[in-house]
């Protein structure tokens, strides 16, 4: 796409929206004029629920337990001082991505702010790769959190059977699919009530943190049992698996990467905030900080209490490592009524994804970008305008690529891997264009890092590369076998090389990157998208 004159003066027309002070509707429809869009979906969410997106996806705690595999075989160095290292990288990448929201929201946001910095004849191509591997890592983050919360909601059963019954992998199957299918009616259906959703998953997340790491240590010293010394905690490695003591280490980062890895959900719900140009900047770096924070306190008190038979804890007859440390804590009764409110937080983070990743396809389409893409960007003006067969199309997607948990256990849990180095790709090439060849382009927006921007840019995007390697790497050791092999590779590189061949073929004939859907700045009135009172 030519340089567009409309974005030239990004920065300008912003600082003006804001000094003029206009209704924040008005500003949100002007400021998205200029990027070259109409407003097509209702503005109804504030700041606190737009960072309330991306930290219910997060979901802490359920997080936390779908992914204590890879942190636990590095011993608790890994579960405690991983998660903050990594947690420190992840929120500089958190602080880079603000920078570009806040100058241009909108929910498009990383295939967007690609083909904007990108050179002359790359944008286009760039563009396509970025938004197909957005959309499907979020897909895939889709997957991964619908299958966790079938082992959870399954384990809970397996608890209650004393641990004589786990579940097989049909029935593995069937749950995360009815859990995909309820998700997606309630996406549909309940967007009146969605933002009051998301606000109570605040609630409920930071609750259950609060109420594990009281429970935990009193559950444990009430039953007899021993915490573990500060020194167990901090400073005791091991190493369950055949890579050397150090890339253990690295591998345990998998866990915060994976779960503080949903901050780019605030980008995709742009056209449905207030005054986007702050609080889409401020959620993610709410979302991304929090999380970091908590999750460091969480996992230091789960280091406390932890068996330190850690084979054991892997190796647990509920399925889920996290379902046996309740179980040693506070035995049955209180594990079974902390995986039920874990299962249900998990629930709604799945909710939340579905609505992130239908927005991001759906912006997509809305450029013309995915097959049959005029069917696609309908926006249902019966359903809220919600853009219903999106969310079908997501639902489906997901239930189709759900379908490698019938295999084994290295294919299931290369649905993690696939959002983490889906979306990490997505994250890193805006923030490369940028710093390549989009020095002049950029305008800053309200939020702004100032003179640390480059610094922070350049290291997101160093840190991302690295990501992406180490997301492909097999997580028991070298020299993997079929059943332990990491098919990460396989299965992304399929996706990118598809959607590659794909432009080549066809879409270059049609896709030139995002479309302008509107000429000049509309009104509240002429879009008729006031949000009743």
């Amino acid at each position: 796409m030519a340089e567009k004159s409309h974005t030239m003066n990004l920065g300008s027309k912003t600082a003006q929206a804001a000094s003029d002070d206009p209704p924040i509707e008005q500003g949100d429809l002007q400021l998205l004029a200029t990027l070259g869009y109409k407003q097509e979906l209702r503005r109804h969410y504030s700041t606190v629920q737009v960072f309330a997106i991306a930290f219910s996806i997060m979901g802490l705690l359920p997080s936390i337990a779908s992914t204590l595999s890879y942190s636990i075989p590095a011993g608790p160095v890994g579960m405690v001082w991983g998660w903050f290292a990594a947690s420190v990288f992840i929120f500089i990448v958190a602080l880079a991505m603000a920078d570009l929201a806040s100058a241009m929201p909108t929910a498009g946001g990383l295939y967007f702010w690609t083909h904007y910095f990108s050179g002359e004849k790359w944008k286009n191509p760039l563009s396509f790769v970025v938004g197909y591997s957005n959309s499907l890592g979020l897909i895939g983050g889709v997957c991964s959190i619908d299958y966790g919360f079938a082992t959870m909601l399954l384990s809970v059963v397996s608890i209650a059977r004393d641990g004589t019954w786990t579940a097989s992998r049909p029935v593995l199957y069937g749950t995360y699919v009815a859990c995909v299918v309820v998700h997606g009616l309630i996406a549909i259906f309940c967007a009146r009530i969605m933002p009051k959703i998301q606000s109570a998953c605040i609630f409920t997340n930071i609750g259950l943190v609060l109420a594990t790491v009281l429970a935990l240590p009193i559950g444990k010293a009430v039953r007899g049992g021993q915490i573990n010394s500060g020194a167990y905690v901090f400073g005791h490695s091991e190493n369950l698996i055949t890579w050397p003591q150090g890339w253990t280490f690295m591998l345990s980062w998998m866990s915060p990467i994976w779960t503080i890895g949903a901050f780019d959900s605030c980008v995709h719900m742009s056209e449905e905030a207030s005054h986007a140009a702050r609080a889409v900047p401020l959620g993610i770096i709410w979302s991304a900080g929090l999380c970091g924070l908590l999750g460091f306190v969480s996992l230091a008190i789960i280091a406390a209490v932890i068996n330190p038979d850690l084979n054991a804890v892997l190796g647990s007859n509920f399925g889920q490592p996290m379902a046996q440390i309740y179980y040693d804590a506070l035995g049955k009764s209180g594990a079974l009524g902390f995986m039920v409110v874990v299962a249900v937080v998990q629930f709604f983070m799945g909710l939340s994804l579905v609505v992130a990743a239908s927005r991001q396809s759906w912006a997509f389409s809305r450029d013309g970008a995915l097959p049959f893409s005029s069917f696609f960007r309908h926006v249902s003006k019966r359903v809220r305008f919600q853009p219903v067969r999106m969310v079908c199309f997501v639902v489906l997607v997901s239930i189709i690529l759900g379908l490698l948990s019938l295999i084994d256990d290295a294919a299931a849990s290369a649905l993690f891997s696939l959002a983490v180095a889906g979306n990490d790709l997505a994250w890193m090439v805006p923030i490369l264009s940028r710093l390549v060849w989009g020095k002049d382009r950029f305008r800053p927006g309200e939020f702004y890092t100032g003179w640390l921007s480059k610094p922070i840019a350049i290291t997101a995007v160093v840190y991302l590369a690295y990501v992406i390697i180490l997301s492909m790497f097999p997580t028991e050791g070298p020299n993997p076998s079929p059943q332990n092999m990491n098919y990460t590779i396989v299965i992304n590189g399929t996706l990118w090389f598809g959607a590659m061949l794909y432009y080549v073929v066809y879409a270059r004939k049609v896709y030139k990157g995002p479309q302008m859907t509107v000429s000049e700045s509309p009104t509240l009135s002429e879009m008729g998208m006031q949000d009743e009172k």
